[in-house]
């Protein structure tokens, strides 16, 4: 028997082995790993793409061959929303009837085709391509019918097609032309405030590739040392940060890779720094990161509090992440403790600190630059379950505090119900608390509002949308 495969037996052509594309193969791969497993991209993509240097070589796969890897699959993730409403009107049938393979390489075309700079007839033909990989010839077909429809009109075109008009429904509208789900919309527009402009602006940030910021830990490292590395230039906001202006390769910095530096959003720093610097009735000798998982923000604060004596203890529930915030604190040039425990059963007595910080979990909305796929999994009644959490923490932090101590409560979310609402709701239960100005604090950074508490916004600050309160104890 012949090991040759055979002709199809409808086609008088002789049979093609399909091209293989290392670069929309491991886009393809990361993207179904991502639907399948509910994988962060941040976390598959580093691993496919050491994988396809080693296998194909430096010489096959090279640092632009992993940019394009990367900006396939983030760009895809990103543009979901629109990409999904685009090739409804390109398929016959519900988007929900196509299996879920072709999807990821039909919205990865479209991604090609709308998104990107690639020629039409290139973003096409490599897609068909894939699809004759993954997919077999048959349904190879169905994609290449399907991308020429879309290659029919750019995304500005498509837009005035699918998304409905912004003074019918300007949910939908902002929805569908910025590819975030209605209910986030709403609920950004609500945290902003109102305006079109701000929102408009603000899910534009959401869909930028934000800058790699890395952030110089006190007593270990400095930015001059970092600022040496290429196209580095200080951060915007903290004295700590560093941006990596073209997409720099945090693993590469030695700083870095000895943990004398991290990889931090500038957000996150000033949540630190912020709760760092609030004024104090009384000693300043011991400080809780309450939720110290992955240890970003526990080794920041445990490099600040060596400079004062202080005592950091960092608390984590999950014991493989408080193994990660013990990583992140080794080598710390003060005093510090890692414990496995749960913030809401505290293991200490109470009143047994200075300063306090609960970084509670949420739904992570403000962080989707970083996590565009968060967008598309959150709903809205995840928010109730996480309520009791972030109250149940915010409380304990409130008992744990010593009376002229302070809490700082922050959140990767600028929902209301995750921000200001927790807050007011808790602070019935402990009159003998009061709200400090957080913004002098943050000194330099506009656009603050009118206090006492801090939200930060990608499209103001630079920042994913973290948000801060602080609170001290009177009695």
């Amino acid at each position: 028997m012949s090991d040759q495969p055979r002709r199809p037996r409808t086609s008088g052509k002789p049979y093609r082995r399909p091209k293989k594309d290392p670069v929309r193969i491991l886009a393809f791969e990361a993207l179904r790993a991502v639907d399948e497993r509910d994988a962060y991209a941040n976390l598959v993509l580093p691993p496919l793409l050491r994988k396809a240097r080693e296998k194909e070589g430096p010489e096959n796969f090279d640092a632009r061959d992993a940019a394009l890897a990367t900006e396939l699959v983030y760009g895809t993730l990103r543009r979901q929303g629109t990409y999904d409403a685009v090739l409804s009107a390109c398929v016959d049938r519900p988007l929900g009837e196509v299996d879920p393979p072709v999807l990821d390489v039909l919205s990865l075309g479209a991604h090609q085709l709308l998104g990107t700079r690639i020629p039409t007839h290139a973003a096409v033909s490599a897609t068909v391509e894939l699809a004759r990989v993954v997919l077999g010839d048959g349904r190879a077909k169905f994609v290449n019918a399907v991308l020429r429809k879309v290659a029919q009109h750019d995304l500005d075109g498509w837009l005035e097609r699918v998304a409905p008009p912004y003074d019918d429904d300007p949910e939908d509208h902002l929805a569908v032309v910025h590819s975030h789900p209605r209910w986030v919309v709403s609920a950004l527009w609500d945290s902003l405030g109102g305006g079109r402009a701000g929102i408009e602006d603000l899910l534009r940030a959401d869909n930028e590739r934000p800058e790699v910021t890395l952030v110089a830990r006190p007593g270990r490292a400095t930015t001059e040392e970092l600022l040496e590395e290429d196209a580095a230039v200080p951060g915007h906001w903290s004295p700590y940060a560093v941006r990596l202006t073209e997409g720099g390769e945090p693993g590469a910095v030695a700083a870095v890779r000895d943990g004398r530096a991290g990889v931090q959003d500038e957000g996150s720093q000033l949540v630190a720094l912020a709760l760092a610097g609030a004024p104090l009735d009384g000693p300043d000798r011991r400080w809780l990161d309450g939720c110290a998982g992955p240890g970003g923000k526990a080794a920041l604060l445990g490099a600040l509090a060596a400079q004062r004596g202080a005592l950091l203890v960092a608390s984590e529930k999950q014991t493989h992440r408080a193994g990660l915030v013990a990583r992140a604190l080794e080598g710390n040039p003060g005093p510090y403790q890692v414990i496995a425990a749960d913030g809401t059963r505290p293991a200490w007595r109470p009143g047994s600190f200075d300063r306090v910080l609960v970084d509670v979990p949420c739904t992570g909305l403000g962080a989707l630059r970083r996590r565009p796929e968060a967008r598309w999994r959150r709903r809205p009644e995840d928010l109730e379950g996480f309520a009791p959490l972030q109250r149940g923490l915010l409380r304990t932090a409130l008992e744990s505090v010593r009376v002229g101590g302070v809490v700082g409560y922050a959140t990767c979310s600028p929902h209301l119900a995750e921000t200001r609402a927790v807050v007011a709701d808790v602070l019935k239960q402990y009159p003998d608390t009061e709200l400090l100005d957080a913004r002098p604090l943050l000194p330099g950074v506009p656009d603050l509002g009118e206090g006492p508490d801090v939200q930060l916004w990608p499209h103001l600050h630079g920042t994913d949308a973290m948000y801060l309160a602080l609170i001290r104890r009177t009695g």
